[in-house]
């Protein structure tokens, strides 16, 4: 709530509705960026929006002077952001994930704008961690890279360019962050974070792969769109460990089983 003083002295209060920067944690999550000036625009972009948790993963050196230029009254972000080796380890604590990529394909999926994805995408509990995930300024997130991710989701444009620069990219995603308003009340649903989910990845890997589910020429194919499946269900707690306990039940029916391999 707002307070200011007309001409004639009378109070005026105004009200702002919270959104979704309000109601959710974001952290932003730049892997692999190459120019020092753009990690500095992202963190003054960032303090536009009131964030603070930028996560740097194996980037260029985020004090170099051009990031400190760049950044303008938003360095201190740069000095407490964090580094990781790889985004793995920079999801594991996040609850859910929106990989922004140009590229769609079978196995990125069909991608919804990110104003699409955060008005009926995300549905998550106040407080929950949504890691927002932007790629290389020169080829952007790899096909793996996103299927580590909870959604895909790309930036509309009208021109021939489609890409956008790093920095403006993350200014885009926060702004229509801020225009989504609070979203319904999920308090009760506890959600796993991303390394909880990632075993049961883990199980399932081995499960396709000892069952012989797999294409040889494109062994990927399978884990990835089971990946999806899984993150479009934004399974709770209870239903990850439901899953697990039937991966469970299912490798130790097939333990003596010399499985069978597709094709």
């Amino acid at each position: 709530m707002k307070g200011c003083h007309l001409e004639d002295g009378t109070l005026f209060l105004s009200f702002r509705e919270k959104t979704m920067l309000d109601h959710l944690t974001p952290v932003v999550i730049l892997v692999e960026p190459q120019q020092p000036g753009n990690v500095g625009a992202v963190c003054r972009a960032m303090a536009n929006f009131g964030l603070d948790q930028l996560r740097l993963v194996n980037p260029c050196d985020p004090f170099h002077p051009e990031a400190i230029k760049f950044s303008v009254s938003a360095r201190p972000l740069l000095g407490q952001a964090e580094l990781f080796s790889d985004l793995a380890s920079a999801l594991e604590d996040v609850h859910y994930s929106v990989a922004l990529t140009r590229r769609g394909g079978r196995l990125r999926g069909e991608l919804e704008t990110i104003e699409e994805v955060f008005s009926h995408g995300v549905k998550l509990p106040s407080g929950s961690r949504l890691g927002l995930v932007f790629g290389r300024e020169d080829c952007g997130l790899s096909t793996q890279e996103v299927a580590m991710c909870s959604h895909a989701a790309t930036i509309a444009t009208s021109g021939k360019t489609a890409s956008l620069n790093l920095a403006q990219a993350v200014v885009v995603t926060l702004y229509e962050l801020s225009r989504q308003r609070t979203v319904e009340d999920l308090t009760e649903k506890n959600l796993p974070t991303q390394s909880q989910i990632e075993v049961l990845f883990g199980q399932m890997e081995t499960l396709v792969e000892r069952i012989g589910y797999t294409n040889p020429s494109r062994p990927e194919v399978v884990p990835t769109v089971l990946r999806r499946l899984i993150n479009q269900a934004q399974p709770d707690v209870r239903e990850l460990n439901i899953l697990r306990g039937l991966i469970n039940q299912l490798e130790q029916s097939v333990h003596d089983w010399p499985g069978k391999r597709r094709g």
